[in-house]
Parts: C-alpha cells; structure tokens; sequence
C-alpha cells in the first residue's frame, strides 16, 4: 500500500504554502521571487509526490535557485521547518506527515549548507537547528 495520495500531497502542499504565503517573516521572501503561486504550487506538489511516492516526475534544480536569493538565514530555514510541521500535524494521514517531516528536515539542511558554501566559501557551515 502506497504512504499517500497525490491528492493528500497536493492538499499538503496547498496548506503549507497558503501557511507561508501570509507569514511574517517567510511571505516576504517567497512573494518577492514567485510570479505564478498555481504553476509554483503544481511543481512543489511535483517534488513532494517524488520525494514520497518515489515518482520520478519532479523534473528541477532546487540548489542554485535557493542559492541565487538574497539574505537567507538559518532562521528562515527554521521558520519554513516549523511552519510546515504545523501542517503536516493536522494532516489525516500521519504517516505521510510522518516522512514528510523527515524530508523536510533534510531538504532544509541541504539547500542551507548549499547557500552557506556557496556565500561563505571559508566558513564551516552551521546546522539548521543548531
């Protein structure tokens, strides 16, 4: 039996960025480089149904566009985790909400030492939740 449904992934998805969309500190951020939120929406729904069904459809380079943005900090990256733990906790399915979770932590620890590599080449990068 599969963890989940497209369909709980995109309902997933929708919340968690409706979430963000109106957060103090993330909307910001988000809404200065997102034109289009449904074509956005319809490619995260993409890479989190890869990431949890094993798809394969997600078709993207996450790294230099994360890269490529102005002043992130592993405060935003904590804020963007706690955000979406607060989604996923009301999800019906939990053992979806379960590796989500998990995968969050790592796409947020990875796309952060990337961003730290990349803009501060000597230092040694730091943890998310460090």
């Amino acid at each position: 039996m599969a963890l989940c449904t497209e369909e709980e992934i995109t309902r997933m998805v929708h919340a968690f960025y409706a979430r963000v969309r109106k957060d103090e500190q993330l909307a910001p951020v988000f809404n200065a480089h997102i034109d289009d939120w449904d074509h956005h929406l319809e490619h995260l729904s993409t890479f989190w149904s890869s990431l949890l069904l094993r798809t394969g459809r997600f078709n993207g380079t996450p790294m230099p566009r994360h890269i490529a943005l102005p002043g992130l900090t592993a405060e935003l990256f904590q804020r963007w985790l706690a955000l979406f733990e607060e989604t996923t906790a009301e999800q019906p399915n939990q053992a979806m909400a379960k590796e989500a979770n998990a995968m969050a932590q790592r796409v947020a620890q990875s796309l952060w030492y990337g961003y730290q590599l990349t803009h501060n080449p000597g230092a040694t990068p730091t943890e998310v939740n460090s």
